[in-house]
């Protein structure tokens, strides 16, 4: 039988100890420290047995480490083919998924992975699989989410202008109270019309199937008004059959219920005419701050909306007005039952500068 390979001279036991306690990949620290038992005079089959490995893998680290030390330890780059996409074509994908498709030029509203496919085919000429593609999108750090309504009309810079000014507001309130920061409560409300004639989800499905889900032309419908403090993870709402200002004044008396004693609610809603009209009653603990017009996505309710009907209230048939109510406290219910979710759908950055 041959006489095992010795180790190069210029280490020992000691520094390759030393080199894999700072090692940043495990692989290599097991691997420093195998031999490092070697240099102790450990037989080879010691040496495997501490990096899990047999006596053939042991001889290969050997032969890495005496050709390039310790670095010869470190997991190696798997050979393979070159990727498809160069640097320049990833920054052109990034740029392109950045700006989004222009229907009159690219013939879709959202880009799905084969028309991103076309486009590198036109652009570059690389013809790249749908799966490679949607390996090389995630790289860059994109992934599918739902859009925020935006109104086409929203004036310029009025979402960035009242992100900014918000905290002001809130000293501003608070001073005019007489009330310190932490007795503050930041609150978002709207509304939802929930009716027979409902929304369809998408379901998991075979390929190539067309799935199908229950749809009702009927018109009945009622109102669910909402609540909710994202940082406190509380909400407050009513079912109820209009939605106007008398509604209003009733879904404000339960909010007020729902803010801690001793604290104020600042409410923050759209511009709708029940929201300020002069006939509202408005409780002593709350103050009410109007949205800038027609923006949307200032108000967190309108995920919470989404959220529920992706979740309980869509894909359904209601029998009857009655049970469309049924359904809407069911599902809000649900929802004040599960504070994480309307903390996770409800916080905003600027919202909590205060």
């Amino acid at each position: 039988m041959g006489q095992p390979l010795p180790l190069r001279p210029d280490f020992d036991a000691r520094s390759l100890r030393a080199l894999a306690r700072r090692a940043t990949e495990g692989a290599q620290a097991r691997r420093l420290l195998a031999l490092a038992a070697i240099y102790e005079g450990s037989s080879r089959s010691e040496a495997a047995r501490i990096g899990d490995v047999t006596l053939q893998v042991v001889r290969d680290w050997v032969l890495r480490f005496n050709a390039k030390g310790p670095e010869g330890l470190v997991d190696r780059e798997a050979p393979g083919a070159p990727s498809l996409l160069s640097k320049a074509h990833r920054t052109a994908l990034a740029a392109v998924l950045e700006s989004g498709p222009v229907p009159a030029i690219h013939g879709v509203v959202r880009w799905r992975l084969i028309d991103l496919g076309q486009w590198l085919w036109e652009k570059f000429r690389v013809s790249v699989s749908k799966q490679t593609l949607s390996r090389e999108v995630r790289a860059l750090g994109y992934r599918k989410l739902s859009a925020q309504p935006r109104h086409h009309a929203q004036a310029e810079g009025a979402v960035e202008g009242f992100s900014e000014a918000f905290p002001a507001v809130l000293e501003e309130i608070a001073r005019e109270k007489g009330l310190g920061r932490d007795e503050i409560e930041v609150w978002f409300a709207d509304e939802a019309r929930v009716g027979q004639k409902n929304k369809r989800t998408r379901r998991w499905a075979r390929r190539g199937t067309r799935p199908v889900a229950p749809h009702d032309q009927r018109t009945a419908s009622t109102y669910l008004f909402g609540a909710i403090c994202p940082k406190e993870g509380k909400a407050a709402g009513l079912v109820l059959p209009r939605c106007n200002t008398e509604a209003m004044t009733l879904h404000l008396a339960e909010i007020s219920t729902a803010v801690a004693p001793g604290k104020h609610a600042v409410l923050l809603l759209d511009r709708a005419g029940w929201h300020l009209s002069d006939r509202l009653e408005v409780p002593s603990n709350i103050t009410i701050v109007p949205l800038p017009p027609k923006c949307p996505e200032l108000n967190p309710v309108e995920n919470v909306w989404q959220f529920m009907r992706d979740n309980w209230l869509s894909n359904r048939v209601f029998r009857s007005y009655d049970d469309i109510v049924d359904h809407c406290c069911f599902a809000w219910n649900k929802l004040v039952d599960h504070p994480w979710h309307i903390i996770s759908l409800g916080q905003r950055r600027w919202a909590q500068a205060f």
